[in-house]
């Protein structure tokens, strides 16, 4: 497999590039609508052609390029079933998507948003908001939920092997991955922390909304157009 981490400096926002080399195919999660010409000049550097863009879910803090990769190559938009209605794919929990002879497995882990998805490939999950490095996302808006997202992450996602790798849709300290087990021992919102108390907690962190919210969510909704 071809997997390549990527990352949009304005929001912190990582893309992840995987690839099948055999057949050729590509999927990108997670993009960002500044970093199209970067990403589809990658993909044709290592010999491959997007067929897939995988959303983990409608975004507030930037705009997906998930619309104009489509337009430019034809590929596939998936997001959750209770995602953008613009995609073309609407996938549960369960399901699978097929990358050429990957197969990735999607978790259903609502809770930062009602729409949330992670994506599992092999030993590695691609976890969008729901479980950051030593954090988890916010509940405040959206449709959050902070029991939900307590749900997601004790029940499906630390269900998880202990040794998997946890690639997360954000950081803002520099880190670029972490374990199930990790976050097990050291995550502070978690350890030590039951339901209530984390509820608790998720309703009352003051933080300030995200400067893209009012644009972002809209274009997000219409996978990345600005003007609809």
């Amino acid at each position: 497999m071809i997997f390549r981490q990527l990352f949009d400096a304005e929001s912190s926002t990582y893309t992840y590039l995987l690839g099948d080399p055999a057949s050729g195919q590509a999927a990108l999660i997670d993009p960002v609508l500044e970093q199209v010409e970067r990403d589809l000049t990658l993909v044709r550097e290592l010999g491959l052609r997007l067929t897939h863009v995988l959303e983990t879910h409608v975004h507030a803090d930037h705009i997906t390029s998930a619309g104009r990769l489509r337009e430019r190559t034809g590929c596939t938009v998936v997001a959750s079933e209770r995602g953008a209605s613009c995609a073309d794919l609407h996938v549960r929990h369960g399901d699978e998507v097929r990358v050429g002879a990957l197969g990735v497995r999607v978790l259903a882990t609502p809770g930062h948003t009602d729409d949330g998805v992670s994506y599992q490939l092999g030993e590695r999950v691609f976890t969008g908001d729901t479980l950051l490095i030593r954090g988890t996302g916010r509940t405040d808006f959206q449709n959050g939920d902070a029991g939900q997202l307590h749900d997601s992450i004790t029940r499906v996602l630390f269900a998880l092997p202990d040794d998997t790798l946890v690639y997360p849709g954000h950081d803002y300290q520099g880190r670029t991955v972490t374990t199930i087990g990790e976050e097990k021992r050291h995550n502070p919102r978690l350890v030590g922390r039951g339901r209530e108390d984390f509820i608790h907690l998720m309703g009352n962190l003051h933080l300030p909304m995200p400067r893209k919210l009012d644009v972002a969510v809209p274009a997000n909704r219409s996978c990345g157009r600005l003007n609809s």
